[in-house]
């Protein structure tokens, strides 16, 4: 008990102590209570207090910030005009005085404080970018100046002939000067761009463009003045010789010099300025060019028949500029085809008119031969027209005609249009010769010697000319015309024949064998009536009297050694079998006396034989299409020595023609 009383009595005193404790707590919380109540007053009131010295400090410091910001825009104000003075002491003078490099370096300071003044937007800039922009402008045509000094130091005009005979180079700018030209053409360039309209050339272009391209046209002036003159001959009508006139001369200097000059804007100008650049240099010496073949295609349209191969031979050398032209800059194609186009439309006119030249006046048989050396531009030309589009009435004024389907076949071959050409020219030819024959010879015997003959020199000048490996395609139609002159010729022959047609009566006696056996003459008579055998007889005195004129005829003509060979194998092939089969039936006739039968077996072969004898001939040799055309020259004559033998030639030829003696040729 008195354990347990203890223990509450200390519980007791623990009790009482916490409340001791609390009642403390509760005191200190009020007190500090009372603290903060009071140090929130105290704040409150600090507050009140400082707020506005902070917001006036605030203020203050946003007005230094803006003060600093102005005084730096007036400084940057400031500063284009302070520049200004000391780079327009710069820009005003010349850029030798000063030094190209520093003349240089002040107009990027210019640029670059133009470029900053732009983009403040400030309207008090505005008179500060007037003034620098003028500066600039200034500056830029100085160096205008200076970039075309530069360029005539380089630019005066040569002899292109040199190069030309010798094979050297053509002139350039040196690498260092190329690169002073380019530093100084991007600094115009950039004032430029600010400055130029769209698709207008920088003032530097304009520059090089003018100076360059007087240096081209002048050092070109020589080469395009030969060109005309020789095209002029002394004997107006002396065909033109490739290669005689300048033009090929003149294309080459044209070619060389423009590579060399597309090499000097590579170096100076920008990738994309190549082309026009190179566009606008050439301009003026294009324009003399094209001037040039003007003069030359109305020289030609003039002398047609003598000199539209320098059509050709100009179609020829310009294309082949333009295609070296173009693969080198990729520039002037088109151009230099607008150039040659009214050459190209009077050689398309050229085929026409050669064609019927030759069937007027038989002059041109010439044409095909000399067409050998331009048979790349005759390609060309005859795959715009087509095949056949010589003939056709439009060729004559291509320029106006309507394509056909034919002219878009840019595949055909050339070289065949070319040999179909050439074998329409003979056919032509051929047909005008005819003509005249049948116009001043007659008898179809005659007019047939005549065409033989032709024919025969034609095939042969083929043969011994570039022709030879060109025209098989002309082969038929000579054939066409070689039997058209035997059937001609032959036509004569029909006569004699007529006196070897008898009448057999089948029905009176068995029909004696034709071919094949033994044929009794003397039985065949024997049945004949005394009347049947004077018919007989009348015919066989017919035959002698006809064969022997037709005989006498065939060697008086003059004929070519092939033609007189070939006519008399077709004689004997057509005389022979008839007069074998007549002479068998009836040679008995006058008993072997030989007074109506002239000719045994034997004798008639040997008469028929003796037709295609040259030896045995009293011609002095054939007339054909080389007196008449005048094509060949004799050797080692000259042009002018040509001409005077063909055109005596020819007059020989006429009076041949009109020499009309029993359809002889004597």
């Amino acid at each position: 008990m008195i354990a347990r009383r203890a223990a509450h009595a200390e519980e007791s005193a623990e009790v009482e102590v916490l409340f001791a404790n609390v009642k403390k707590m509760k005191a200190v919380t009020k007190k500090i209570e009372a603290s903060m109540a009071r140090l929130d007053q105290s704040g409150r009131t600090v507050q009140e207090a400082i707020g506005p010295v902070y917001g006036n400090t605030q203020r203050l410091q946003t007005q230094n910030a803006n003060i600093d910001r102005i005084q730096e825009a007036i400084d940057k104000l400031r500063e284009p005009l302070d520049m200004r003075d000391r780079e327009e002491r710069i820009l005003r003078s010349r850029p030798d005085r000063v030094g190209l490099q520093e003349y240089i370096s002040s107009i990027d300071r210019t640029s670059q404080a133009l470029r900053n003044l732009r983009s403040s937007n400030m309207r008090s800039n505005q008179q500060a970018i007037l003034e620098l922009s003028g500066l600039l402008q200034i500056g830029t045509e100085n160096l205008e100046g200076v970039f075309r000094d530069m360029l005539r130091e380089d630019s005066q005009p040569i002899e292109p002939l040199k190069q030309i005979t010798t094979g050297k180079d053509y002139p350039r700018i040196s690498s260092s000067k190329s690169g002073q030209l380019r530093t100084i053409n991007q600094h115009i360039a950039n004032y430029a761009s600010q400055a130029t309209r769209q698709g207008e050339l920088p003032p530097s272009a304009k520059v090089y463009a003018h100076e360059r391209g007087q240096y081209i046209m002048l050092s070109l002036q020589n080469l395009a003045t030969a060109s005309k003159s020789t095209a002029r001959k002394v004997d107006a009508s002396a065909i033109y010789r490739q290669g005689s006139n300048g033009i090929g001369s003149y294309a080459q200097g044209l070619q060389g010099m423009y590579t060399a000059e597309y090499d000097n804007i590579c170096h100076i100008f920008s990738r994309d300025e190549w082309g026009t650049v190179l566009q606008a240099t050439c301009q003026t010496s294009l324009t003399a060019f094209s001037s040039t073949l003007r003069d030359l295609d109305a020289h030609v349209r003039e002398n047609m028949l003598t000199d539209c191969y320098l059509s050709y031979e100009i179609i020829e050398v310009v294309s082949g500029m333009s295609h070296q032209l173009e693969s080198k800059t990729g520039e002037l194609k088109h151009a230099l085809s607008e150039a040659m186009r009214p050459v190209r439309e009077t050689a398309k006119s050229s085929l026409s008119f050669l064609l019927n030249d030759t069937r007027t006046k038989i002059q041109q048989m010439q044409a095909l031969p000399l067409m050998t050396a331009y048979l790349p531009p005759l390609s060309s030309i005859m795959r715009s027209l087509g095949d056949g589009g010589w003939s056709a009435p439009s060729a004559t004024s291509s320029s106006t005609s309507i394509p056909t389907v034919k002219s878009f076949d840019v595949g055909a071959d050339g070289l065949q249009l070319f040999t179909h050409y050439a074998a329409d020219t003979l056919d032509t030819l051929l047909a005008a010769l005819e003509a005249r024959a049948r116009s001043l010879l007659r008898g179809r015997s005659l007019q047939g010697v005549f065409l033989a003959n032709n024919v025969c020199v034609a095939e042969r000048m083929i043969r011994n000319s570039e022709l030879d490996h060109l025209l098989s395609a002309a082969q038929p139609k000579l054939d066409a015309w070689r039997k058209k002159a035997t059937q001609s010729y032959i036509d004569a022959w029909k006569e004699p024949s007529t006196h070897l047609l008898d009448v057999q009566f089948t029905a009176k006696a068995p029909r004696p064998p034709s071919t094949g056996a033994a044929v009794d003459s003397g039985a065949i008579l024997k049945a004949l009536n005394s009347k049947d055998k004077d018919g007989i007889k009348e015919k066989f005195r017919n035959f002698n009297a006809s064969f022997d004129d037709l005989v006498a005829k065939h060697k008086a003509y003059k004929m070519e050694a092939e033609v007189r060979r070939a006519l008399g194998r077709d004689v004997q092939n057509f005389i022979e079998p008839l007069y074998n089969r007549f002479w068998e039936r009836y040679h008995e006739v006058d008993k072997g006396k030989g007074k109506y039968v002239k000719y045994d077996r034997q004798q008639m072969a040997s008469a028929l034989a003796g037709l295609g004898d040259v030896l045995g001939a009293r011609g002095i040799g054939g007339k054909g299409v080389e007196e008449v055309v005048g094509m060949v020259e004799g050797p080692g004559e000259s042009e002018q020595e040509g001409k005077a033998r063909r055109r005596s030639e020819q007059a020989e030829v006429d009076k041949v023609l009109r020499r009309k003696s029993d359809g002889l040729v004597r």
